[in-house]
């Protein structure tokens, strides 16, 4: 074979490739030359997908990239990305073949000038302020005399130690629930939370205790997750956060209802000493007997005023007058009942001079013999009305025998009825052997049926 001259190869076709073919090419190029890339620049136009992906571009005075991270890698991001935000991203270029773009794939990501955790809880802590968490007027005082005080730690920690110690010592009939939890680590958080809910499902817990001991911002950071936030926001009982040393602050500190610097400190909070319930008792006594000694000052006081006061003659004059018009009221009832008495007295003798000019003895003889002629009549008339009636009652009384059943037994018939006391009409409603009572003009016979 004859080599190609240099005009041939000038003159010949370069073969076409297709979309695909070529993008494939730069694909495996782009992907074999940029496997382990870290590109710095500002994140804009983040965008949380709800498969849980972040899609994003970094970009500079002079150019854009578009990134993306998917779920499995986000997770591990301790902040969540913001538009403006300068980052610095560690991944792979890829080539989305679809559109002929190339990205980067995000495997991690850290803030620039700041650290991931320290970012992550300045938003978390804005975004909780921002919906009222934090807000002092929900915070709730401690009950001061708690019969049931629950505990949210390790169950191996000092923190636990301390805490039942030191309750112990300072009043021992207070009872002890302890909730373990891991407070370190992945899944330490959501422990947290369950533990807080499964107190707070207890009626006798009346404070909970949520703690351990210090440690670095890492070791802490369960505390600053989101769902320990909103289980202590939701509980019932008074929550005390106690976590790390006095220099530590984490979410659930701003969350609590109170803020302990030491998970002691918080032991000390909840149990009253003896003589301290005894001081306070005092205090209150004290307090209480000052209070009473300036209300019963305050009221003499007033009552001197009130004396010295001219309200009092207004009040005695306004007796007076209310004085006089009960004696006129008295003075006219006792007028008129002295006239009404007199009156009546002149109308009886009035009637009395009537009846005695009057003579009724021939009239009540006149009305005597009317009565008695009455009288006479009416028995008449009455023993007639009898007669009638004894008549009419014998002669129903003779039908009445006439048609008895009684009367047609006595002439020898009988009645005859079946165990469940149905008179039998025909034969036929009886059967061989059947029991049967017939009914005489004297008593009953039981019969079997042959």
């Amino acid at each position: 074979m004859s080599q190609m001259t240099f005009l041939e190869k000038l003159m010949q076709q370069p073969q076409a490739l297709s979309v695909s073919e070529l993008t494939a090419r730069i694909k495996i190029l782009v992907e074999g030359h940029f496997m382990d890339v870290m590109v710095e620049g500002e994140v804009s136009n983040f965008r949380r997908h709800s498969s849980g992906h972040w899609y994003f571009t970094l970009k500079d005075e002079g150019a854009m990239l578009r990134c993306a991270s998917f779920r499995m890698q986000n997770r591990l991001i301790r902040f969540t990305p913001e538009d403006g935000l300068s980052v610095r991203a560690h991944g792979r270029l890829s080539l989305y073949e679809a559109r002929g773009e190339y990205q980067l794939l995000v495997e991690f990501l850290e803030p620039v000038g700041v650290g991931a955790l320290q970012l992550a809880f300045e938003q978390l802590k804005n975004r909780l302020a921002a919906e009222g968490l934090f807000d002092v007027e929900r915070k709730r005082g401690l009950p001061t005399l708690p019969r049931t005080v629950g505990v949210v730690t390790s169950a191996t920690g000092a923190a636990v130690r301390d805490i039942l110690r030191i309750i112990k010592r300072r009043n021992e009939t207070i009872k002890i629930v302890i909730a373990p939890a891991r407070v370190q680590g992945d899944g330490a958080a959501e422990e947290i939370a369950e533990a807080i809910r499964l107190l707070n499902s207890r009626d006798d817990v009346e404070v909970i205790i949520v703690g351990r001991g210090g440690g670095s911002i890492e070791d802490l950071w369960c505390f600053n997750e989101e769902c320990v936030a909103r289980a202590i926001f939701n509980s019932r009982a008074p929550v005390i956060s106690a976590v790390g040393h006095e220099t530590d602050f984490t979410i659930a500190d701003f969350v609590a209802d109170l803020r302990a610097s030491t998970p002691s400190a918080a032991a000390e909070m909840v149990a009253m000493a003896a003589d301290e319930i005894s001081e306070h008792i005092a205090r209150l006594e004290a307090d209480m007997f000052d209070s009473l000694r300036y209300r019963l000052l305050e009221m003499r006081g007033r009552l001197r005023e009130l004396e010295t006061s001219r309200c009092f003659d207004e009040v005695v004059n306004r007796i007076h007058i209310l004085n006089q018009r009960v004696d006129s009221a008295a003075y006219s009832i006792d007028s008129s009942i002295k006239e009404v008495i007199k009156q009546g007295r002149a109308a009886h003798e009035r009637v009395a001079l009537r009846l005695r000019d009057a003579d009724i003895r021939r009239q009540l003889i006149a009305e005597r013999g009317a009565l008695s002629l009455f009288r006479a009549r009416l028995e008449t008339s009455a023993r007639a009305k009898i007669d009638r009636e004894s008549e009419k009652l014998s002669v129903a009384a003779g039908k009445l025998d006439s048609l008895s059943p009684l009367a047609v037994l006595g002439r020898g018939y009988a009645v005859a009825f079946d165990h469940r006391g149905q008179i039998i009409k025909r034969a036929k409603d009886v059967s061989k052997s059947d029991h049967i009572r017939l009914r005489v003009a004297e008593g009953e016979i039981d019969c079997k049926v042959r």
